[in-house]
């Protein structure tokens, strides 16, 4: 386990040999519990788990109202998964809103693009899911297809019914993505934005039948990858496992 990431010292609970803490962002949305109806931080358990059984340690990280304490945040981390969610403002990729593009979420997208921007200047190991590869293809000057069915002419995608769907994607062999799990995988699906313009830095390594990119890499770093859709939902813990194994420096 790395004791530094760029000058930022590991915290001092840290120890060397010891699991290494993978952060993963949350919603920030009203939930019930008992007689209680509160905002809250929430996380589906799938992310939790498949942490846990890659061997890391999970850790959540709520869209916090300020961007203080990133630095510590950093050095205490050995790598972050960006989750799933609902879509960025488009004003951030310079365009207006489509009207099947879901409500703002300023805080939440303040606070992720500051820590994509962050992880990425320490070269910190992270894995972005959903959302999470839009956000980083946006905090990398990129843009968004707002509303997929229109672009591709169908909502595969994005099932109906609020489930995963299912399809095949295309790996490119030689990328780090390729060496985890192949050329192909058939991996569980449920968006209805992707990448239109692809953010400086980032390469396309994986890509639908209909050829809408399921996955990028951030060239240059130790690991930076994005996939479209969603590991946690399933049995195939490699994604996972490669993080972790980064994170622990194995």
């Amino acid at each position: 386990m790395r004791e530094a990431i760029r000058g930022v010292p590991r915290a001092r609970g840290a120890a060397v040999g010891a699991p290494p803490l993978i952060g993963v962002t949350t919603h920030m949305e009203p939930a019930r519990w008992g007689e209680w109806v509160r905002e809250a931080a929430l996380l589906p358990v799938p992310y939790v788990r498949s942490v846990e059984r890659a061997g890391g340690v999970p850790v959540m990280l709520p869209p916090t109202a300020g961007l203080r304490g990133l630095d510590a945040l950093i050095g205490a981390l050995g790598g972050v998964v960006f989750s799933g969610g609902g879509d960025l403002d488009p004003q951030l990729y310079g365009m207006g809103r489509h009207y099947e593009t879901g409500p703002p979420q300023p805080q939440r997208d303040r606070f992720e693009l500051a820590l994509l921007r962050a992880v990425i200047d320490a070269d910190l190991p992270f894995l972005a899911i959903g959302r999470g590869m839009q956000a980083l293809n946006v905090a990398r000057g990129g843009a968004l297809v707002q509303h997929l069915p229109e672009a591709v002419g169908h909502a595969g995608h994005a099932p109906p019914g609020g489930m995963y769907g299912g399809h095949p994607v295309q790996i490119d062999p030689t990328s780090t993505l390729g060496k985890i799990l192949g050329e192909t995988a058939q991996v569980a699906t449920r968006h209805h934005q992707a990448v239109a313009r692809l953010g400086k830095g980032l390469a396309a390594v994986a890509w639908a039948e209909d050829q809408v990119v399921e996955a990028v890499e951030l060239q240059g770093h130790r690991f930076g990858l994005g996939v479209q859709w969603h590991p946690e939902e399933g049995e195939d813990r490699r994604l996972f496992e490669a993080l972790v194994a980064e994170a622990w420096g194995r």
